[in-house]
């Protein structure tokens, strides 16, 4: 019993320290957090240039080129932890798209989603990769799906996670709140408003220690200005059922019944004009599956690309 409770007690003190050092020293810990994250998903970071941006990226795995967009207010982190089923099986890229993450964000750029599919095709060009597989989340389905639209040759097909573009998906509880008071729910003015941000993007939140919680809170607040400005840049654009009659791309569509931030019936509306799409409604699941259902979001991937490989 007393060695029991000596190991209980060490255990204790361990997690009490370690606690500790995430509190007081956050950006340190917020990085040996993530190091670990990388290792374990078997990436590793580098930087890209185009012209104008400086693209930071994470890689890993070899095999066919997995390209994967991140959303909007969001960065290549939120791929971290679904890569690790991903990277013993392909190459996989996820950049910082410019004007977040740690990517350039000068503020007189253009962020439209015809831009962001120019600037992805030139970092793309510029790591080799020709013909690639895209994954998409939020606004980065919205490009992926752009991408593929515009140059469907250079696209083998597309996982869209919860994508943007279509009507259907914008009569939601976040774009009705836009429209009703000009406020929008996935951009933080303050550090303390980010819990409001993660609170609608998400139904089932993981954990997430203080760091990460103070340094997201952080930049969201530093981007504050710039985000707003490209949140109404993409207001501007046309939706996807005005621009593509048909997209032939074979493509896997994800959504959480959950979400708050844009409307699961934008997956039927995308299959209207993409007859080689699958669709998958995950319940109890909000706007970030790859975040909030890691295993099984990478196993219907996984499963999603065995079918394409088949004869």
């Amino acid at each position: 019993m007393r060695v029991l409770l000596r190991i209980l007690a060490v255990l204790v003190l361990l997690v009490a320290g370690l606690a500790a050092f995430d509190y007081f020293a956050p950006y340190t810990s917020a990085r040996l957090a993530l190091s670990l994250e990388y290792r374990r998903s078997g990436l590793h970071e580098a930087r890209a240039t185009i012209p104008g941006f400086e693209m930071p990226y994470l890689e890993g795995g070899s095999g066919e080129p997995l390209l994967l967009i991140h959303g909007f207010g969001a960065d290549k982190n939120n791929w971290t932890r679904v890569a690790r089923y991903l990277t013993p099986h392909y190459r996989v890229v996820i950049p910082d798209l410019p004007g977040f993450g740690d990517a350039s964000k000068p503020m007189d750029a253009s962020y439209a989603v015809a831009d962001q599919v120019e600037r992805l095709r030139l970092f793309a060009s510029s790591l080799g990769i020709g013909r690639v597989h895209l994954g998409g989340s939020s606004m980065g389905g919205h490009i992926a799906t752009t991408w593929a639209a515009k140059y469907p040759n250079e696209v083998a097909s597309l996982w869209l996670l919860a994508p943007g573009g279509t009507m259907a998906a914008y009569d939601s509880e976040l774009r009705r709140e836009y429209q009703k008071t000009g406020k929008i729910l996935l951009i933080a003015q303050t550090p303390e408003e980010h819990a409001a941000v993660r609170a609608i993007a998400m139904a089932r939140e993981p954990f997430l220690p203080y760091s990460f919680k103070r340094i997201l809170g952080e930049r969201a607040a530093a981007n504050y200005a710039l985000h707003m400005k490209i949140f109404q840049q993409l207001n501007q654009g046309q939706p996807l059922e005005a621009t593509i009659t048909r997209l032939n791309t074979p493509a896997l569509i994800v959504w959480g019944a959950q979400d708050r931030v844009l409307n699961p019936k934008g997956a039927e509306a995308m299959r209207a004009f993409m007859p080689n799409a699958q669709v998958i409604v995950l319940g109890g699941i909000g706007h970030l599956p790859m975040i909030e259902a890691v295993g099984r979001t990478g196993a219907d991937y996984l499963a999603f690309r065995q079918q394409l490989a088949k004869p």
